[in-house]
């Protein structure tokens, strides 16, 4: 009787290593998150409730969603909003690592207990991990290009066309990996 779960089994070494990876890639996404609000500055143009000062002032304060964490800027003007597009955009991101990280770990985990091919599910691990640093790339880095005259069409082309499609060719992958190794689990299974 051979034990699995041990870092002596090259298929759950490699599966400890691109879990724990995919999950502090997923943990940073809080502390981008995190970082974007308290750098953030927003006009109050964006605020409804601030329209009529508009004329006279422009009000600047950091993002949060708490009031309670208001208490932690070091402006007074520190306010509470749901609707900077900056950080919903990484929140966005987080929660769609949420979604695939955390079935990619436990269905992992089992698919390790049927032990199967080394290299298989080295593969297995390594583009579930590559094609969420991808997707994150595409969703934070390859979002909107300023447009002007010049490169219109490029800008188009890299906004409307390619980033939707890169993230996702991410999304699909890694979601067709854990998919994978549900399926080769469930046969081994019913067998």
């Amino acid at each position: 009787s051979t034990v699995i779960y041990t870092l002596n089994n090259p298929i759950f070494k490699n599966f400890v290593f691109y879990a724990a990876a995919s999950t502090v890639k997923m943990m940073a996404m809080s502390m981008l998150t995190s970082r974007v609000r308290f750098s953030k500055k927003v006009n109050s143009r964006d605020f409804h409730f601030l329209s009529f000062y508009n004329d006279c002032f422009i009000f600047r304060f950091q993002v949060f969603s708490n009031p309670e964490d208001t208490k932690l800027s070091s402006s007074k003007d520190a306010k509470v909003t749901f609707t900077d597009p900056d950080v919903e955009r990484i929140r966005r991101n987080h929660l769609n690592d949420m979604e695939n990280i955390l079935p990619f770990v436990i269905i992992g985990l089992f698919y390790v207990g049927i032990n199967p091919s080394p290299t298989q599910a080295l593969w297995h691990f390594r583009i579930f991990f590559f094609s969420r640093i991808f997707h994150t790339i595409a969703y934070q880095v390859i979002k909107e290009i300023d447009l002007n005259i010049i490169h219109i069409l490029y800008a188009y082309i890299i906004s409307v066309a390619i980033a939707p499609t890169m993230r996702s060719i991410g999304f699909t992958i890694g979601y067709g990996v854990t998919m994978s190794m549900a399926v080769q689990l469930f046969r081994a299974l019913l067998k």
